[in-house]
């Protein structure tokens, strides 16, 4: 039986079986599920009593083969990098997908219980996730049509051949919102004749029906086997399009959520130490509803901040980014944002809309293009092309030259980065944000994809001999970030759950105060080119009342009521003020 069972959650979930499958289901399902808890014993042994996260907690987003030592297993390379570079600085790695696969980079899933084995074994994975929390990406939209599911499916094998969604063609799908511009069904050839089938991202991407139950308890099935993996935060993967209905628009639709919530709800009972992450790539009001009533995700992607950031860097003015933040609200309990800046997709775009002009997104764009980026477009409704996705290093997209690198260049990427680690929520950062990464030409010229600018892969001699190099750009970008890390790994201001309350100083400036037991920390940011001088008046409560403060970063103490605050060029302090008394 599963310890400390909680019979409040059973009748939860209960309650999502009814309504996804209807009464007459429901208690089969339900059975079904807590044999599957059986089986692999998740939860049998009682669990860590640990918070979900703390001001410790941090991520890495990487592929399991960014760093490569010849023909040795990648995930090995890996390993020796995080040991040796990021103790105390990393708490947790996103291994995005790690499996078989046949298109996407890892997002078209041929098996998802195998290891590649360019990359290693399960060994190597629960290797890793010795000295590291481990994020595994749910790849539950779709399949490879390499898989032997859907081989399965053509021949007309139980189960698999009631696994996908077959629609004629002549039924109206135009509800249905788009997330690229490619056809929604693609046609295929079974063992009993042709069949169209729903692809929501590609015709290698066969997307799955959710409405059977048995789609479902396949992947019940996979989610446990990945915690008995050493999964602790687990990804959904364009989780908004996962259930269909004709005649909708088939994003968010309530079945999603309820899919969700059932997530949520075994693994608060079975595995409550874990963590689930939305990817919802929307409009931050769409995004913002996978929270529910505190009832389904833990965290959230903040995708409006990659964009809003580079914007402020850019163009020397935070005033949108200081707007959207003080409209951000307060979160659910139990709840935090994923922060990042960059990711192994491009920068998206569409988070912007409503947030900065049109006309600014289309300078944003051609910013992008100006230091060797690229932007992938999107066709409207009217026929006219707007940009839909930056396609660059994040630290080429805030370069003065795409030749050269600056001093300037170095520190407005550095002050992003800071940015970013002292919102509310958990920072996570790009592998290649870390070692401050060109844009891969080569990579780009072999794929064809736009993407892969962002993704380049480095041999472990190659990269070892850049980080030996003090004076290297990557080595200070990493010693630099690593350091700031630690230093925000020090302070309990930076809890995720610590309140977030933003000052506006002009447009120059980004001000947030994070405060948790009584103490605080001030992250004010210039996000301009010349130097500026900070007079806090009566607009930051916190050093006004305080008799010195100090500047985490640097030290620096600042004393009297009259203090003044000089800030270098896309510098960032963090300020903790003290009254005398602590």
């Amino acid at each position: 039986m599963i310890r400390n069972v909680n019979v409040a959650a059973l009748e939860r979930m209960r309650t999502r079986l009814n309504r996804l499958y209807g009464p007459q289901e429901q208690e089969r399902l339900l059975e079904r599920l807590v044999a599957l808890v059986g089986r692999y014993g998740i939860g049998l042994e009682g669990y860590s009593k640990a918070p979900l996260w703390d001001e410790t907690t941090s991520l890495l987003i990487t592929y399991g083969d960014a760093i490569r030592h010849g023909d040795e297993p990648a995930l090995r390379a890996l390993k020796r990098f995080a040991d040796d570079r990021l103790r105390g600085a990393i708490h947790a790695i996103h291994l995005l997908p790690f499996f078989p696969y046949s298109s996407d980079d890892g997002f078209s899933v041929i098996d998802y219980r195998t290891v590649d084995p360019r990359l290693g074994t399960w060994n190597d994975v629960r290797e890793l996730g010795r000295g590291f929390r481990l994020m595994f990406d749910l790849v539950l939209n779709h399949v490879s049509r390499r898989s032997k599911w859907f081989a399965d499916y053509l021949a007309g094998i139980a189960p698999y051949r009631d696994y996908f969604l077959s629609v004629d063609p002549d039924v109206d799908l135009s509800a249905v919102v788009r997330p690229r511009a490619l056809p929604l069904l693609t046609t295929v050839r079974t063992l009993h004749g042709e069949a169209h089938l729903w692809t929501t991202f590609s015709e290698d991407q066969i997307d799955l029906d959710f409405s059977n139950p048995d789609v479902l308890f396949e992947f019940l099935d996979v989610l446990f086997f990945y915690l008995s993996n050493g999964a602790s935060i687990i990804r959904l993967d364009a989780i908004a399009y996962l259930w269909k209905q004709i005649g909708t628009s088939c994003i968010h639709l309530p079945q999603t959520h309820e899919v969700v919530r059932l997530l949520r709800d075994l693994l608060d009972m079975v595995a409550p130490e874990t963590v689930l992450l939305t990817e919802t790539n929307v409009p931050h009001e769409e995004n913002v509803s996978y929270f529910g009533n505190g009832d389904e995700a833990h965290a959230i992607y903040q995708f409006p901040l990659p964009p809003l950031l580079l914007h402020a860097l850019l163009s020397g003015d935070a005033s949108a980014l200081t707007r959207w933040a003080s409209g951000l609200g307060d979160l659910p309990p139990k709840c935090t944002y994923l922060n990042f800046t960059a990711s192994h997709d491009g920068i998206g775009v569409r988070p912007l809309r409503g947030l900065i002009p049109d006309a600014e997104i289309d300078r944003l764009a051609e910013e992008v293009k100006a230091r060797g980026g690229l932007v992938s477009y999107k066709t409207d409704s009217d026929g006219s092309q707007s940009p839909y996705e930056l396609n660059v290093t994040y630290f080429d997209a805030l370069s003065d030259d795409p030749e050269t690198v600056t001093d300037l260049h170095v520190e407005r990427f550095l002050c992003s980065q800071t940015i970013s680690m002292a919102l509310q929520g958990i920072p996570a950062l790009y592998f290649h944000s870390l070692v401050a990464t060109r844009n891969d030409y080569a990579g780009l010229e072999r794929t064809g994809r736009a993407r892969s600018i962002n993704r380049r892969k480095f041999s472990e001699e190659e990269l070892d001999a850049l980080l030996a190099d003090s004076s290297s750009v990557p080595a200070r970008v990493l010693s630099e970030l690593v350091r700031r890390l630690r230093l925000r790994s020090a302070s309990p201001s930076f809890h995720p759950d610590a309140p977030q309350t933003v000052v506006d100083l002009g447009p120059k400036l980004f001000c947030i105060v994070r405060e948790r037991a009584g103490r605080s920390v001030v992250s004010i940011s210039n996000v301009s080119a010349r130097p500026l001088e900070v007079r806090p008046g009566q607009r930051i409560p916190s050093l006004d009342l305080a008799k010195t403060a100090t500047d985490l970063l640097t030290g620096q103490r600042f004393m009297g009521d009259g203090k003044v605050i000089p800030l270098a060029p896309y510098q960032t302090v963090w300020l903790h003020p003290e009254n005398g008394s602590a």
